[in-house]
């Protein structure tokens, strides 16, 4: 089974000394919801972090949206060949269960998200669609137990979605950021067996996912 980890992601709640910001409480206001139950969205309250640690990572969900739904809309996912983990930059962990239909409406995705932050596990007709836990990085990798661990970086050995693929055993672990701008901290880096590059530019991470999951389905369907 090929695991796919979302790492450093641009997903959390407003944290606690953003929370009485105007932007994050007149935000909150029009949700009807408290500041501590919203998400931190750069969209919306930019002014309340400028400044704040790691800025240039914080305040994206709608890159996770758009790399959710590239890997869990493909025959890769549908076939249960891949499973599929987010880890946030504060250090929780969302598993995504099989058989999950994300909206594709960005409102929709985040009162879904925001839902799970509250409740801890979305369900449906018995079964755990999605779900939250505080979990580390490596305590997620502990978990998976992956053979090899390969990085999907700018700052990786320039490669193709094709030799990255030839790289993969089973049980192999693909690891890309989910965040704008920046590199993975070194907590993260020391654990890739390889850390590679498949872009003459700096590519989104939807884009690296569709490009290098494609490659991989081409070994396993036809």
């Amino acid at each position: 089974m090929l695991s796919l980890i979302l790492a450093e992601s641009s997903l959390e709640l407003v944290p606690k000394e953003l929370q009485n910001h105007n932007s994050v409480t007149s935000h909150s206001k029009k949700l009807g919801k408290k500041p501590s139950e919203i998400l931190l969205d750069n969209s919306w309250h930019f002014a309340a972090m400028k400044g704040i640690h790691n800025e240039i990572k914080r305040g994206r969900p709608d890159l996770v949206h758009f790399s959710l739904l590239e890997a869990t809309t493909i025959p890769l996912y549908y076939e249960k060949k891949i499973s599929i983990y987010v880890h946030t930059i504060d250090d929780k962990v969302i598993f995504i269960g099989d058989d999950v239909r994300l909206p594709k409406s960005y409102h929709r995705f985040i009162g879904l998200i925001e839902k799970l932050f509250s409740e801890k596990v979305v369900e449906a007709e018995g079964k755990n669609l999605l779900e939250i836990k505080d979990m580390t990085f490596n305590q997620l990798l502990q978990e998976i137990n992956p053979k090899r661990i390969i990085g999907l970086s700018t700052q990786g050995i320039p490669s193709t979605c094709e030799n990255v693929v030839q790289k993969l055993t089973d049980n192999s672990c693909i690891v890309i950021g989910g965040f704008p701008k920046g590199h993975f901290s070194n907590e993260i880096k020391k654990r890739f067996e390889y850390t590679v590059n498949v872009g003459l530019t700096s590519l989104e991470a939807h884009v690296v996912i569709s490009r290098v999951l494609y490659e991989y389905e081409k070994t396993i369907f036809m």
